[in-house]
């Protein structure tokens, strides 16, 4: 290793540690000199000391690293107890002390090469400390309810869904029991998300954040979601429908990148229609937005658990059931054309269909049959939509949302007939 990589990752640790010590030093810059454990120079200090040692470590074995550690966090510990023990005060938090333990790891980070990782690391330990009273907020405002429904989350999302089969099963091999539970995730996650952010932020501006999000993933889940809860509060039934319509207007973007990443020749063909639906989908979710009630008309939400299993339970048995009939229809036409497997598949999913006409075009398929088909699964997806919101949120809620998908599809329809 030449000398001036040595200075560079000596750099890094010293700076890193800076940025920790900045955050302490400022967190405790009434305390009088010499009662903190450490501040903005010894923070630093430890950062350097572990790269020093990273560097004594590559030359010596890497018990030199070890031992640094080890004497470094017994020092730290001793100067922890005689502080307590000095002030005789209740509080005896450990964060600082803690702090200190890892600034001189990722200095040692920063020694051995990985530079990045530590400064990030950094980054993140500067932000973490200095949010305490907002992290202290929400725990005091985190019922216990809502505290079970992060564990049952995370239960359902990284305990059940890894060890669930990935492969089909049942007639024509349609039903996947991994992409089935992945959307009851999914489905959870949305609820769970949408809750938090009208708790947060209300429901004026939840409702429509959590569509964007949702449409990145599932607009077809979030519709689900929204119509669920504007059936039981009939007053959000104007805001929950510019909800939906956001998601929906986020899935056509979407449909775009994939088609960018496996086929771009299809982007001159596909942008100008994607780009028209889009904007008057946004167009027609302001509006609603707009016309909405707001806050003091809307009376309190109520907001109930934020985990609801059930509703994504028999999503998923819906999901099935479909999957099942789609792959039915396909085996029944076969090949007389891809505008009908198209709207098929757009009874589910338009991801799938969009990548195989995408790949499909970069061979055979004619590129104007391979956009149309595309097109032709997101309206069906868009129509299945209005259908949910009518079925589970109401007439209301359908009928708003026709009023905006209806000219946003129809001006889409006409751009690429035109070009």
């Amino acid at each position: 290793m030449d000398t001036l990589m040595q200075f560079e990752r000596l750099g890094v640790a010293l700076a890193l540690g800076l940025l920790i010590g900045l955050e302490r030093g400022w967190k405790r810059r009434s305390d009088a000199e010499g009662t903190r454990i450490a501040g903005l120079r010894t923070f630093g200090l430890l950062g350097l000391l572990g790269g020093i040692l990273a560097l004594l470590a590559g030359e010596l074995g890497p018990l030199v690293l070890a031992f640094g550690f080890a004497a470094v966090a017994a020092l730290l510990v001793l100067v922890h107890l005689q502080s307590v023990r000095a002030r005789n005060e209740p509080d005896r938090g450990i964060t600082s002390l803690v702090a200190a333990l890892l600034t001189f790891t990722l200095g040692g980070m920063a020694g051995i090469g990985y530079s990045g990782a530590a400064a990030a690391g950094a980054v993140v330990t500067a932000l973490l400390l200095n949010l305490k009273p907002a992290l202290h907020g929400w725990l005091e405002r985190l019922s216990r309810d809502e505290l079970l429904a992060v564990l049952k989350l995370g239960l359902i999302s990284v305990v059940v869904l890894p060890v669930l089969p990935n492969r089909g099963y049942g007639p024509w091999d349609a039903l996947n029991p991994y992409a089935i539970w992945w959307l009851v995730v999914l489905i959870a996650g949305i609820s769970f998300v949408g809750y938090f952010s009208m708790k947060m932020l209300g429901a004026q501006r939840g409702i429509p954040l959590t569509g964007l999000f949702g449409g990145l993933t599932s607009s077809t889940a979030t519709t689900l979601s929204f119509a669920r809860m504007g059936r039981r509060q009939p007053r959000l039934a104007p805001i929950l429908a510019s909800g939906v319509a956001v998601a929906a207007a986020t899935m056509f973007p979407r449909i775009l990148l994939e088609v960018a990443v496996v086929n771009p020749g299809l982007l001159t063909r596909l942008a100008p229609a994607i780009a028209v639906v889009t904007l008057l989908m946004l167009l027609g979710a302001a509006l609603l937005w707009w016309h909405s009630p707001g806050p003091a008309e809307s009376g309190d939400v109520q907001l109930k658990n934020p985990f609801e299993i059930s509703p994504a339970l028999q999503f998923a048995a819906l999901l099935a059931l479909v999957m099942v009939l789609a792959e039915a229809a396909r085996q029944w036409f076969g090949d007389t054309g891809v505008f009908v497997l198209a709207a098929v598949s757009g009874l589910t999913d338009v991801d799938a269909i969009t990548l195989s006409m995408a790949r499909m075009a970069r061979g055979d398929l004619a590129p104007d049959a391979a956009v149309g088909a595309i097109l032709l699964a997101a309206g069906v997806n868009t129509a299945v939509k209005v259908v949910l919101a009518a079925i589970l949120g109401g007439a209301g809620m359908a009928l708003r949302l026709a009023m905006v998908f209806a000219p946003a599809l129809a001006g889409g329809g006409l751009v690429w007939y035109l070009t």
